[in-house]
């Protein structure tokens, strides 16, 4: 690594607020000996032109031996993310992959065929006449030779071990706060009727031990292997086949990983493993036998050191992870698995000035689940008041849940403002998003799981509402295990980098401004409990926390000018997209229980990207 080359590396033709003492200390971190270097950069400083500049600085061809990695990668788990850095004129020399699924075969008759169900995996011997041209495996050859290749985490990690990604000499990676937990995911395995494709013939028992599970799982991995097998012996195989197919290829290694790790003695991941209730549907597959039967699986890692090394440490000499929400360092380094005496900090100044993002406590209650029923309306009313003090501008509310989602959207209705009111569901959260953003009327969006990745600046959003503090699920058995070895620093530490995260989707540059409200009064506990890892900047905002003086309640004034013309349009537009969900849940640390949802649901599913 050349770390005098940070400077010329730099892509934009000059910088920005502190940006250039940022790369001085990044230089200077490096030049010191640290192999990892923790850059700590609030919203609008410029992250991915400054990971570019240290992209820039990983060792060239000639500039060593051949044996000696050269080249960068640049890596995210938001796939917003990399959108936008494939989509920035300065950042064109970062040649992005994408798994297989994202491209689409060239072929005549295959035009909507993804290239990972395309003849050339569905046929034996298969000789394609176009692979020269096939859009992935040309973009997978540039990225591979070129000096930077960009991709997201998941891809990153599902490409460990491979010919064509080896080790590089500098990895770069952006939006790195959450590295410990998306690891977690991606090696937590779930076995279920959505995950193995032959669950109703299988014979799940009740288990009660770790031990019982790994002894299922090399059974269920023999399986998996001969029905593989069986799927590879043919000449031929439907787009549904090269699914299931594929399928069993990855489930057979996740289960012999998991077998392996637990077995191995010196491995530092201890597993945990939840079980539900076998549905009645399934119970057919129950036979004869009287062993009672159980249902879905999910085995997980905590603390999963050993994975990160194989998918990630091992990738390259040099590391910079970026990020503005992490927040303590300490804390961060034991949990991805780094010495903390051996990771470098630089912290960059935040430029954006205080108070044109300010906080707002508008806290109607708590919003634990026992308490919801009470809070929800008072926060409704609260929001009409807002629509009114922001009678002309677009507005942000994150809903945190599907269930509060959909509360809010059927009091916003029954209050006569459904008019101003979008939401989204799982599958067209996307799309609602953008049509929202496109959109030039001031409504306000209703959303789920948008506190991070969302570039809301300008006009797009000019406040925001946050309804529930975004608490981590306390059922989730990871989540319980921490607490009761008392990590309680890290439940609060979690809450609150979530919070920033979301405080900053609506300012995104020095002169912009927004305002962000928070309706629950557990936000305010959950700043008390981790005021010691807040950075100086957002101490700052809450240092200057204020109550706001909000119009009097009036949902006719909340419209301005467009009245709506009939109360059932307004109120089938503000439930466009919402359905029932479940109302289960875990519990809140202030004793009310908050909402169950799947990780798979969530953004972080949206990211996964397979390389087969």
């Amino acid at each position: 690594m050349n770390t005098e080359r940070i400077f010329e590396a730099f892509p934009a033709p000059s910088y920005r607020g502190t940006q250039e003492h940022a790369l001085r200390d990044i230089r200077d971190a490096f030049a010191a000996g640290n192999d990892v270097v923790l850059v700590r950069a609030p919203t609008g400083s410029g992250k991915s032109l400054l990971a570019r500049a240290v992209a820039g600085c990983a060792r060239r061809a000639g500039e060593g031996s051949p044996s000696d990695a050269t080249g960068a990668y640049y890596t995210t788990p938001q796939v917003s993310q990399l959108d936008d850095v494939a989509a920035d004129d300065l950042l064109a020399d970062l040649n992005v992959i994408r798994g297989k699924s994202n491209y689409t075969c060239i072929l005549p008759d295959e035009r909507d065929t993804p290239v990972n169900q395309a003849p050339c995996v569905r046929e034996r011997g298969y000789d394609c006449s176009v692979k020269h041209r096939c859009p992935y495996f040309s973009d997978r050859a540039i990225a591979s030779n070129r000096e930077i290749a960009a991709m997201t985490l998941a891809y990153f990690m599902q490409t460990a071990g491979s010919e064509v990604f080896r080790k590089r000499d500098v990895v770069v990676v952006d939006e790195a706060h959450g590295l410990a937990e998306w690891a977690e995911m991606y090696a937590t395995i779930q076995l279920g009727p959505r995950t193995v494709p032959f669950w109703d013939e299988l014979r799940v028992p009740e288990v009660d031990d770790v031990e019982r599970v790994v002894r299922y799982a090399e059974s269920l991995a023999g399986t998996c292997t001969r029905r593989k097998d069986d799927l590879l012996a043919q000449d031929s195989l439907s787009p549904a086949d090269v699914r299931e197919r594929d399928r069993l290829q990855e489930l057979i290694g996740e289960l012999e990983w998991f077998v392996s790790d637990y077995r191995d003695p010196q491995s530092p991941t201890t597993w945990l493993v939840d079980q539900s209730e076998r549905h009645s549907r399934d119970a057919g597959s129950a036979g004869a036998d009287d062993e009672p039967q159980g249902g879905p699986l999910t085995i997980k890692p905590m603390n999963p050191e050993k994975y990160l090394q194989h998918t990630v440490w091992d990738r390259g000499n040099k590391f910079a992870l970026l990020s503005a929400t992490i927040l303590n360092k300490a804390a961060f380094c034991r949990q991805v698995g780094l010495d903390p005496d051996d990771v470098a900090l630089v912290d960059v100044e935040h430029t954006f000035p205080v108070e044109n993002r300010p906080l707002y406590d508008v806290t109607q209650g708590k919003m634990t689940y026992d308490e919801r029923d009470e809070t929800t309306p008072k926060i409704a009313r609260t929001i009409v008041r807002l629509l009114q003090h922001h009678p002309d501008e677009k507005g942000l509310i994150h809903a945190h849940s599907y269930d509060i989602q959909e509360r809010l959207a059927d009091l916003l209705a029954d209050f006569g403002v459904g008019d101003r009111v979008r939401t989204h569901d799982r599958d067209g959260r996307d799309a609602a998003l953008e049509a929202w953003k496109a959109s030039d009327d001031p409504d306000v969006f209703l959303s789920v799981k948008m506190e991070e990745a969302l570039d809301l600046k300008g006009d797009l959003c000019r406040w925001q509402v946050i309804c529930k503090a975004p608490f981590l699920n306390t059922s989730d058995s990871r989540v319980a295990h921490r607490l009761e070895e008392g990590q309680w620093a890290w439940y609060y530490r979690t809450t609150l980098r979530t919070v920033i995260q979301a405080c900053g989707r609506v300012v995104r540059a020095p002169d912009d401004y927004g305002a962000t409200y928070l309706a629950d009064s557990s936000l305010l506990d959950c700043f008390d409990r981790a005021r010691t890892d807040m950075p100086d900047w957002f101490e700052a905002q809450v240092d200057r926390l204020s109550r706001p003086d909000l119009p009097a309640f009036d949902p006719r004034a909340a419209l301005g000018g467009r009245h709506s013309e009939s109360a059932g349009r307004s109120s089938a537009r503000s439930k466009r997209g919402s359905a029932r969900r479940d109302r289960a849940g875990g519990t809140d640390p202030d004793g009310g229980r908050s909402d169950r949802s799947s990780s798979r649901s969530s953004p972080l599913a949206d990211v996964w990207d397979t390389e087969n």
